[in-house]
């Protein structure tokens, strides 16, 4: 007669006797992101302070700028206004300005302070899963500090790594939690943002080998990747989208025509990712010969028992340093893809060395933070100098109604003055191949994206430009060198006796 109570009396009180220790785990883990989250904030407002001290810090940014003005007015991506990245970034730059308005983009300065955060925060999610507390606010706060550790035209700039690394991070996280479907997701958030982003899902198709059973976690993963891909490509035109993100690049990716030009700033990008990563890559090496000693050290508990291995990590940094060697331009920004894994794999080793590395690691991650930090501060920007004395120029010669072309590699130009773009490419890049860093052997008609001359001598004859700005001064898509650009310029405007640091504008010929 007293089975059945006393059984019920047992699973009765089953919860009560579970309930608090999963409420002090929680309670644990909400403590630890309420200490850990402002701090990372702060650090991460600190170190990309400099990214607000000047209007804009990369053509990259006057790019993107540009491009919201024209799709706030009614214009179609990869239609006209186009250019050879994924949507997302563009219309992250539309949205903002549209709330914050387009005179400024100080707001879209705070949001990459965001995706600044957001990837700290991940990383240290990724490292607290896998080898306890310490680690997580070891990997957030190192990176936060490597992340400034380039030029700082490279680093400061809102541009497409810094708002793709969230995804990055989001997607290995998600997948060492069995989140296939929001890994996916992260997947395509990446690679929408630039293509490269879609590195990640080779670490994330590893975790999921390693998972069992794995076969539903692929469908969720491939239908997360897959359909925001699709969906896009819907919006924006399939074959629009699929020519000016993957196929139309052909000559931007090759390696002939400037090997010493890009293979010195390749040198000096890696020069300067070692010197940020000084704090960093003597415990990885250390480790990696086999001298890591110690213990996990308090923290990890019984979570750091529970998948505490690197390859996922090791191929993530393999394939980003794939993505990096990708088109073989080497410029500093493409370097960022790299620091996520490196942070993660930095972390992993320093909780295999005595306590005092990890404390010379940080100290001399943030001395070199510091170095960067006052080098974004104080480094001059003659460039930026010169777009806008050119801006100033633009907009004394024309009315606000008029078309200009800018013939160069500043797009910030018709952002800054204010003005509309006479053409769909508004940069000379896409029409001689220069965007590509290219110092001359390739640079010319022939080598732009196919199809463009004919368009851009359409645009011009239809709305003939009130201005035109040759920017080139002296560089190897300078008008002379190429005879359609040439023969325009020589039936139908001429130039005027002011120059800007060399920029010669042209104006309508009379009677024209």
């Amino acid at each position: 007669m007293l089975v059945e109570p006393l059984s019920a009396l047992r699973y009765a009180s089953s919860p009560r006797r579970t309930a608090p220790r999963r409420t002090r785990r929680t309670d644990r883990a909400a403590g630890y992101w309420r200490r850990l989250l402002p701090a990372l904030a702060l650090l991460a407002l600190v170190t990309r302070l400099p990214s607000f001290l000047h209007p804009l810090w990369s053509p990259d940014e006057g790019y993107l700028a540009v491009q919201a003005r024209i799709l706030a007015d009614g214009g179609a991506l990869y239609d006209t206004v186009v250019d050879r990245k994924p949507p997302l970034l563009p219309w992250l730059y539309e949205a903002t300005f549209a709330l914050f308005g387009d005179e400024s983009a100080g707001a879209v300065k705070a949001l990459a302070v965001l995706a600044q955060l957001c990837t700290a925060a991940l990383l240290a999610a990724t490292a607290r899963d896998r080898w306890g507390d310490r680690a997580g606010r070891t990997a957030g706060v190192l990176h936060l500090l490597v992340s400034i550790g380039l030029n700082p035209e490279d680093t400061q700039a809102a541009t497409f790594e810094v708002f793709m690394l969230p995804f990055t991070a989001t997607a290995v996280w998600c997948a060492g939690r069995g989140r296939w479907g929001a890994a996916g997701l992260a997947v395509a958030g990446a690679l929408l943002t630039k293509q490269t982003g879609g590195a990640v899902l080779v670490p994330v198709l590893w975790l999921l080998w390693r998972a069992s059973p794995a076969r539903a976690g692929l469908s969720r993963l491939s239908a997360g990747l897959v359909l925001p891909v699709l969906a896009v490509a819907l919006v924006t035109t399939p074959a629009g989208f699929l020519f000016w993100t993957v196929t139309g690049s052909g000559a931007y990716a090759t390696f002939t025509g400037s090997e010493l030009h890009v293979l010195s700033r390749g040198m000096a990008n890696t020069a300067l990712l070692c010197l940020a990563c000084a704090g960093l890559l003597p415990p990885l090496l250390r480790t990696l010969r086999g001298g890591g000693r110690g213990t996990e050290g308090p923290g990890a508990g019984a979570r750091a028992s529970a998948g505490t291995g690197t390859a996922d990590l090791w191929l993530w940094l393999a394939v980003s340093a794939a993505a990096v060697l990708l088109g073989f331009h080497f410029f500093g920004h493409y370097f960022l893809q790299l620091l996520p894994p490196l942070v993660l794999l930095a972390t992993a080793a320093l909780r295999l060395l005595p306590r005092d590395r990890l404390a010379s690691a940080l100290l001399t991650s943030a001395c070199i933070c510091a170095l960067f930090l006052s080098w974004g501060v104080l480094a001059p920007r003659p460039e930026l100098g010169h777009v806008q004395r050119l801006a100033d120029a633009v907009r004394a010669r024309t009315a606000p109604t008029d078309r200009v072309l800018v013939w160069g590699i500043h797009p910030e130009t018709y952002w800054l003055a204010d003005r509309t773009p006479a053409s769909r490419y508004l940069t000379a890049g896409l029409l001689t191949n220069y965007s590509g860093g290219r110092d001359g052997p390739e640079v010319g008609e022939k080598y732009g994206v196919a199809g463009t001359w004919p368009v851009l001598v359409s645009e011009l004859r239809a709305r003939p430009p009130a201005l035109i700005v040759d920017d080139s001064r002296g560089k190897p898509f300078a008008p002379e060198r190429l005879p359609t650009l040439r023969k325009l310029l020589a039936r139908h405007y001429e130039p005027l006796t002011q120059t800007v640091d060399g920029a010669v504008l042209y104006v309508r010929s009379p009677g024209d």
